[in-house]
């Protein structure tokens, strides 16, 4: 059940301090790193132990562990998918880094990308053509209901900071799993996802990359912005946003997804970007926890059209059999965000924490 954690998990948590790092010449001084997670089922444990064993074999094993694969959408198999996919990242603290590559792991790993891929097909199906599902992403929702409404008409500062903590395992490394897809497209199209992605890194300015951005907002909310410090408090619909752009962009069958994925985050990033950072000033954000997402709002405006007619567009005029692919991807997109704000949605008005257990209380505050 989400919201409870037991054994292990609730040892790690208990002894976490939420605590607002020192800010230094280069930003936020994060912690020590990040903790190797605890396991929340079997294939994640089995995952975990695979890996600590210390380096990979190198010789044939035993049968693949893990599966069957019950609940695609559920804690135990969304962690034990991210796992394998650090591996390919940053890694995890303790392992070998030839792990990447060890035959039984990755056996594993698409039994459980081929599970969770075939339940977004599930989700998403029947896909509207290209041209509509664009024209929905540049339609704003009339309702007011998602987090970023949310957060600037009642949202709390704790609310604020679940907020955060939720979307560091994806803005703490920005584009990086969509990078994957550059060498799989070529021509303008190309040229054009790598200028949006330019900016993503700062655009030359390597303390304007968006990811330390994120890390300076983190602190000044008094949360810690180290890389995988919040993952065990991370539950699985936030893991499953940035697991499923790592599954479009680590497979070149699926570079046509990757591709409408990124436009799905593009595209409609703008307005909610104004939001947050409106919401976020109000309770007390300050320049450092605003800047953020002040910065998306020109940003993203600009690499809407970028994306739409110079990566689209162009894509399609070299290879329009992949338009399908695009339309999934922004499916996927869309139905994996939508999950995470019903997630969160669902815990604020039920007065419930949306992570896996309370953030601790801070020691202090950044200013």
């Amino acid at each position: 059940m989400q919201g409870e954690v037991h054994g292990e998990e609730a040892e790690i948590m208990d002894g976490r301090e939420q605590r607002a790092p020192a800010p230094g010449r280069g930003g936020p001084v994060p912690s020590a790193g990040p903790r190797r997670p605890a396991p929340r089922g079997p294939l994640s444990a089995a995952v975990l132990d695979l890996v600590t064993a210390g380096p990979p074999p190198g010789t044939a094993r035993g049968p693949v562990p893990g599966g069957p694969f019950p609940d695609p959408w559920g804690e135990d198999h969304q962690l034990a998918l991210h796992l394998c996919y650090e591996l390919h990242d940053r890694g995890l603290p303790g392992v070998h880094p030839g792990w990447e590559w060890d035959p039984v792991l990755l056996t594993l790993r698409r039994g459980l990308e081929d599970a969770f891929l075939a339940a977004v097909r599930a989700g998403t199906e029947p896909v509207p053509p290209l041209p509509e599902l664009l024209e929905q992403l540049l339609t704003e929702p009339t309702d007011g209901s998602g987090p970023s409404h949310f957060l600037l008409a009642e949202g709390e500062r704790r609310h604020a900071q679940e907020y955060l903590v939720h979307r560091s395992v994806y803005h703490l490394k920005e584009a990086d799993p969509q990078l994957w897809v550059l060498p799989r497209i070529h021509g303008p199209a190309q040229a054009v996802l790598m200028a949006v992605a330019y900016d993503e890194y700062g655009a030359g300015r390597p303390d304007r990359a968006h990811c330390l951005l994120y890390a300076r907002m983190m602190a000044a909310f008094g949360l810690d912005p180290a890389y995988g410090h919040y993952r065990d408090l991370v539950p699985a619909p936030m893991l499953a946003v940035v697991n499923l752009m790592t599954l479009f962009g680590l497979h070149r069958a699926l570079r046509g997804a990757a591709v409408g994925q990124f436009a799905a985050i593009e595209i409609t990033s703008s307005p909610g970007s104004a939001r947050l950072a409106r919401a976020l000033e109000r309770l007390g954000g300050g320049a450092d926890g605003t800047l953020f997402y002040r910065e998306h709002v020109e940003a993203d405006a600009v690499h809407e059209q970028l994306v739409r007619r110079g990566v689209i567009e162009e894509l399609l005029a070299t290879e329009p059999e992949l338009a399908p692919d695009i339309a999934f991807g922004i499916a996927a997109a869309t139905l994996v965000g939508d999950r995470f704000a019903e997630h969160l949605l669902a815990s604020w008005r039920a007065g419930r924490t949306s992570l896996r257990a309370p953030l601790a209380p801070l020691a202090h505050v950044a200013g």
